[in-house]
């Protein structure tokens, strides 16, 4: 597998990351808006959300993709199965639950986001897990169609009331989009693909 030659790696994210995070966060909520979509509009389920991010980032949960200059261009992140969404009829211990998955306004169009879903599949199946899932906000059609371009398949979709994500899907863990393109471990301390 050849690496691809754009300088881009991927690391644990950690605590002097997190006004870069906050700040791709705010350029996302921006950039939805002016899209037509209402994800993470709502203030006090943003604030509850972005100090869970905080959390992830402390536990470890959380990794940024930088170019050669150390400038962030991705983040993402691993969720804990979400019991409003996930059963135990869904075996969630199978999957790697992605989460906060975000790139920079300026690095789209370079499949980076495929390229870090790609990556947590890899992490995934050498933990030997079966699934890479996502819940979305279920009004964000687009996203929803993201992912399927990328080999998603829609599982169901849960609307509890006093939640807005709930649009569910997954993909095997072998199902690369970019098999010849990963990302480069940050770290060497971190394992083969930069994770903790």
């Amino acid at each position: 597998m050849r690496q691809r030659p754009d300088g881009l790696r991927v690391r644990p994210a950690g605590p002097a990351d997190v006004p870069a995070l906050m700040a791709l966060r705010a350029e996302a909520e921006r950039w939805l808006g002016s899209r037509g979509t209402d994800q993470w509009s709502d203030p006090v389920t943003g604030a509850r959300a972005l100090a869970a991010w905080r959390r992830s980032v402390d536990e470890g949960r959380v990794w940024v993709v930088e170019d050669e200059s150390g400038a962030i261009l991705a983040t993402v992140g691993r969720a804990l199965a979400d019991r409003d969404f996930w059963t135990e009829a869904d075996r969630p211990e199978t999957a790697f639950h992605l989460c906060k998955l975000i790139v920079a306004r300026a690095a789209a169009g370079r499949h980076l986001g495929a390229r870090v879903v790609d990556w947590a599949a890899r992490l995934a199946a050498w933990e030997g897990r079966d699934w890479v899932r996502v819940d979305t906000w279920r009004t964000n059609a687009g996203l929803h169609a993201y992912y399927e371009r990328l080999g998603f398949t829609h599982v169901r979709t849960e609307s509890p009331a006093h939640r807005r994500s709930g649009w569910l899907a997954q993909r095997p863990v072998g199902l690369l989009s970019h098999p010849d393109e990963p990302l480069t471990p940050g770290s060497a301390r971190h394992g083969p693909t930069g994770w903790r």
